[in-house]
């Protein structure tokens, strides 16, 4: 049976900015990758042609990565979410959790700038709670390019990785989805842009000796027996 990782992205794109290259390389590897895009945009800030068009670029970008499976969620307003109760957010991620059954859960870094990252990262942490009979064995928190970097520093968590994964040879691949990502990626000097991610991944590469990586914080690991 294949492992499966579950890659939690509060907005389409996160999950490219945070993961793509690892996404892509676990699914060479043979891992079924599920992405989970929990918001809708909100009515407030985003007309349905809009979400459709992210939406119908999320798919896209998804195949082209390998991803098994996509989920979207309707019920939680993206940039709204505090409008709704955190034990409706716990529910629907413990169901979603416990239906898919990662090996590996992704989250977003709980020191994001944006409230839903850190919202989405609590439900996340409430859904893989070991007191069970099923836990995620491994979680991870990812940076998002203009959200983890624009914490406010000694106040907030800081992203200290610990963990890298060797994305050499899917880089191109990750920024090739950015790309895909029309409505999302933005021109340089912005952070959402090809160069941006390509600098921040031979950063990340260079200091354990990879052309190029994503950093990870290891939230918790679970060995079996």
């Amino acid at each position: 049976m294949s492992n499966t990782a579950l890659i939690l992205a509060p907005h389409p794109d996160d999950e490219v900015l945070g993961c793509g290259g690892t996404m892509a390389k676990l699914a060479q590897e043979g891992w079924n990758v599920v992405v989970l895009i929990p918001t809708r945009g909100a009515k407030q800030l985003y007309s349905d042609e809009q979400v459709a068009t992210v939406r119908r670029e999320a798919k896209e970008v998804h195949d082209f990565l390998g991803v098994a499976d996509t989920l979207f969620l309707d019920d939680f307003p993206a940039a709204y979410l505090d409008t709704v109760p955190q034990a409706e957010v716990n529910i629907a991620l413990s169901k979603i959790v416990q239906e898919v059954k990662p090996n590996a859960l992704y989250l977003p870094f709980l020191g994001d700038i944006h409230d839903d990252h850190q919202r989405f990262f609590h439900a996340g942490m409430v859904a893989s709670r070991p007191n069970g009979n099923y836990a995620p064995e491994r979680i991870y928190a990812y940076e998002t390019l203009s959200e983890t970097n624009w914490n406010a520093p000694l106040l907030t968590p800081g992203f200290i990785p610990n963990s890298f994964y060797d994305i050499s040879e899917t880089l191109e691949k990750k920024l090739e989805a950015m790309q895909m990502y029309g409505s999302q990626v933005r021109p340089f000097p912005n952070e959402r842009s090809l160069e941006s991610l390509r600098a921040l991944a031979m950063l990340r590469g260079s200091t354990v000796g990879f052309h190029a990586a994503e950093a990870f914080v290891m939230v918790r690991e679970i060995r079996k027996q």
